[in-house]
């Protein structure tokens, strides 16, 4: 009985835990997708020479990167990513764009609303409760995108004074 009771104890207090573990994984997961995926778009824009859209599919985590005009030789969708492959809760808002953020040949960003110098994706998990930030116990995640086409993922939770390279 005491062993049950020891093993209990010890599940009572991981499992809270562990559930935070998940969803910020499922963040985590969300948000290097996206930098992998805006990096592509910028990548294919440079290699095919034309403009490459990144588009965000819904309000979950799911995208398409593709040739804005399709062609032979640049296709409509170059890869696409589904919010069931490892981030099926997570949320993204997005800002400083209409609806796809556009590179040109270039790799620079083409698609920035008047006013906007970067694009910025904020990335969550309504489900699993609240961010940091707010008082929370999630660790939201941010990918801003430059005019200049630079892609960086960084902590909104930390201040913009504080030296680290993480901090948004």
């Amino acid at each position: 009985m005491v062993g049950v009771a020891i093993v209990a104890m010890v599940l009572a207090f991981g499992v809270p835990g562990f559930g935070t573990y998940l969803q910020n994984s499922k963040i985590r997961n969300a948000a290097e997708s996206m930098q992998n995926g805006l990096a592509l778009a910028r990548t294919e824009a440079a290699r095919r020479n034309t403009y490459v859209q990144f588009a965000l599919v819904g309000t979950d985590s799911s995208w398409t990167v593709g040739c804005t005009t399709a062609a032979a030789n640049c296709p409509a969708t170059i890869q696409a990513r589904t919010a069931a492959e490892g981030s099926n809760t997570v949320s993204v808002a997005s800002s400083g764009f209409a609806t796809a953020l556009g590179f040109n040949g270039f790799g620079k960003v083409t698609t920035l609303s008047a006013g906007s110098t970067k694009a910025v994706f904020d990335i969550s998990n309504p489900a699993g409760g609240t961010c940091e930030k707010l008082g929370g116990t999630m660790r939201c995640l941010r990918v801003e995108v430059s005019s200049g086409g630079q892609i960086r993922m960084c902590d909104p939770n930390l201040p913009t004074s504080n030296p680290k390279p993480q901090a948004c």
